[in-house]
């Protein structure tokens, strides 16, 4: 008998005598919405608290920024594994990165895989994980141990130009490109990051004398490189393109190896002074040759974050102005999520320009999100950021906007 019932057909429910009544209810709209925050780990800005810590203390540290995240309603974390040529994962093209263990190549022991522990921990809370690279900063001032015997700096010096108080790899160089490139790849075929991310840092900003004289980058080897293979293009618009090919081929590389992986970039706030009018401050495509409304017309990226990290009320760099500006020039179009600096509250600013920015950013048609730098001041609840988040502006969770 208990075969024969199995065996038999189900009733359709109106045959079985059973009528259903569409609900007139509709369901809440799931919001869109991304809310990252840049973690730092060069100079230990934000993770690990300082170099040297045990395995333990850095999960533990790790673990309790990750908790937060959830606590805040973020759903992406933003963390930097390449700070200067070295690696917060297992590399075998890069060497360890001293902000680890306090010693460049040295492994953490008892042994982990930051990043790989990132990934796994920021998953199981619901959080995206995206890598972010230094493409050519070599060593930052930050550094203070010995420079590991596999550093890019002793295996190929011929391609790193001090500057300042710096190390930088020449972006005229194209094995600088195909090094940093393979750096990337690496990651992204062994790691599940969500993203792969690029800040301001192209060439360098620019060193002064003393009597304010902008020192020149030493990249006469490679111009006159350029020179001599018959390049006609004049030395500015050379640095520009060098950068420019970088950018498109990050892009091209990472979705040929996986599509789905974010590609994001978090230019300097400012593409050139009188854009839109009344701007004023640096010139990022003069300065450091990046030429950010190119790649973002050019949809060689995902998301853009430009850092706009000034006031709603600067004179000449407003935040909603520069945010209008920037939305209006999303012709491909990409995301558009604005890096916000938590970091600058103190004296001179309170928690609420934080909370206002991100109103304006969610009035702003054509942006879906924000960046907050950086972790450190939303972990320290900076003047209350932290619990005005939460309570004014991040009352529900959101899911990230589709790509």
């Amino acid at each position: 008998m208990l075969a024969l019932l199995l065996a038999a057909p189900a009733l359709p429910a109106r045959a079985a005598g059973v009528s259903y009544v569409a609900s007139k209810e509709v369901p809440p709209a799931v919001p869109r919405e991304f809310r990252g925050a840049w973690v730092a780990t060069v100079g230990n800005i934000d993770w690990p608290s300082k170099a040297g810590l045990t395995t333990q203390q850095q999960q533990t540290e790790l673990l309790a920024l990750l908790d937060k995240a959830v606590a805040l309603r973020l759903n992406a974390i933003v963390l930097q594994v390449r700070p200067g040529c070295d690696a917060l994962y297992a590399s075998k093209l890069e060497p360890w990165s001293e902000y680890l263990t306090g010693t460049m190549g040295r492994a953490p022991e008892p042994y982990y895989d930051p990043l790989a522990f990132a990934v796994a921990e920021a998953h199981r809370r619901g959080l995206e994980l995206h890598a972010w690279f230094n493409p050519f900063r070599a060593r930052h001032a930050a550094a203070k141990s010995p420079v590991a015997s596999n550093h890019i700096s002793k295996t190929r010096p011929e391609l790193v130009r001090k500057y300042g108080p710096l190390l930088w790899l020449d972006p005229g160089e194209a094995l600088v490109h195909e090094h940093s490139l393979r750096v990337i790849l690496d990651v992204v075929r062994r790691y599940d990051v969500d993203g792969v991310h690029l800040d301001d840092y192209f060439y360098p900003y620019p060193e002064k004398t003393a009597a304010k004289k902008i020192v020149e980058f030493p990249d006469d080897p490679s111009w006159r490189k350029y020179q001599k293979s018959g390049g006609k293009l004049t030395r500015d618009d050379w640095r520009r393109d060098n950068v420019n090919l970088f950018v498109q081929r990050f892009h091209s590389t990472v979705k040929a190896e996986k599509p789905w992986v974010k590609v994001g970039i978090s230019p300097f706030g400012i593409w050139k002074p009188g854009n839109p009018p009344g701007i004023r401050g640096m010139d990022a495509t003069q300065e450091i040759y990046a030429d950010a409304l190119k790649w973002f017309r050019a949809g060689w990226l995902d998301y853009l974050s430009p850092q706009l990290y000034w006031s709603i009320d600067a004179p000449e760099q407003s935040f909603p102005v520069l945010l209008k500006w920037w939305a209006a020039q999303n012709s491909a179009p990409r995301h558009l999520w604005p890096g916000l600096s938590a970091a600058a509250i103190g004296p001179g600013r309170k928690a609420e320009e934080i909370i206002e920015q991100l109103k304006l950013t969610r009035a702003q048609p054509g942006a879906s999100g924000s960046l907050q730098w950086s972790f450190k001041a939303l972990h320290q609840n900076r003047d209350g950021l932290a619990d005005k988040l939460v309570q004014q502006v991040f009352q529900t969770p959101a899911l990230i906007p589709a790509s």
